[in-house]
């Protein structure tokens, strides 16, 4: 839990590699719609992020963000926001109740704050700017959805995702919502921003991963990113022309763990604090 900007990596590494595996992708003929800060944490927490965008920007390739929004009271922050093509902000919660339970924040953060600056970015950002709203089981909305309804009206994003855990979550007892809260949250934001603004993120995200020559270094950067269910680790084996032997070797060198989340089984990269 860190809510203090600072340097991770220096900015000239980070365009070198993602040139490199940008000039990969094309020579494969993998499209690319963006290239997205979602590193392993807040992308807001890096003190260079707005340097970095500057520098990506010479690719050509148009630059997002997906970001908790935690750090977006802050003017540097949203200075940096600002650069980019498209950014995606998490919402679960008006209520300081809720969202203490659901996010669980840094006690120096303060809700207020941070709506007001999602606020202020929305009068000064003109690219595609979309909300992400995960519902969860076991909590009581009651009024929740008319408060983040009114929210939304206010900020008037492209679009309002309402999402629910479709891979393993941080805590075991999470689970997504019932149907009926999720159908309920969607009429009550489609009032107040209209149905072709709404959307669900309930569903399996696909299985469109791009290989780029490296199956080994491909597979631990995605699952590094988020877990890959069991069939889209299979057919993106077939794409790359590999076997399951790799996925093997990579669980026998304690580099990739097999997960179960809902009946299916994931793989995500091991933590490098774990992979010793």
């Amino acid at each position: 839990m860190e809510i203090d900007r600072k340097a991770f990596y220096e900015p000239d590494l980070i365009f070198k590699e993602v040139s490199r595996r940008v000039k990969e992708a094309q020579e494969m003929r993998e499209p690319i719609d963006y290239i997205t800060f979602v590193p392993d944490g807040e992308p807001t927490l890096d003190a260079n992020l707005g340097r970095e965008i500057d520098l990506l920007r010479q690719l050509g390739v148009k630059l997002a963000a997906l970001t908790n929004a935690s750090l977006i009271w802050r003017e540097d922050v949203r200075e940096d926001l600002l650069k980019l093509d498209f950014v995606s902000l998490k919402l679960d919660a008006i209520s300081k109740e809720l969202w203490k339970k659901i996010d669980r924040p840094h006690k120096s953060l303060s809700l207020e704050k941070i709506l007001e600056g999602i606020l202020e970015f929305r009068k000064e950002f003109g690219g595609k700017l979309v909300t992400e709203t995960m519902l969860i089981d076991g909590i009581d909305y009651k009024e929740e959805f008319e408060k983040l309804a009114e929210f939304l009206a206010k900020l008037r994003p492209n679009v309002a995702y309402i999402a629910v855990p479709t891979r393993p979550p941080a805590e075991p007892w999470v689970r997504p919502a019932r149907e009926e809260v999720i159908n309920m949250a969607f009429q009550i934001f489609s009032e107040a921003l209209g149905k072709d603004r709404v959307e669900y993120l309930i569903g399996y995200e696909g299985n469109a991963f791009a290989f780029t020559g490296n199956v080994e270094e491909d597979l631990l950067s995605i699952t590094a990113v988020h877990p890959m269910r069991e069939d889209a680790v299979r057919e993106f084996l077939q794409k790359a022309k590999a076997d399951w032997n790799i996925v093997e070797k990579l669980i026998k060198e304690k580099k990739l763990i097999e997960l179960e989340y809902n009946g299916r089984k994931f793989y995500m990269r091991r933590l490098k604090s774990r992979e010793t």
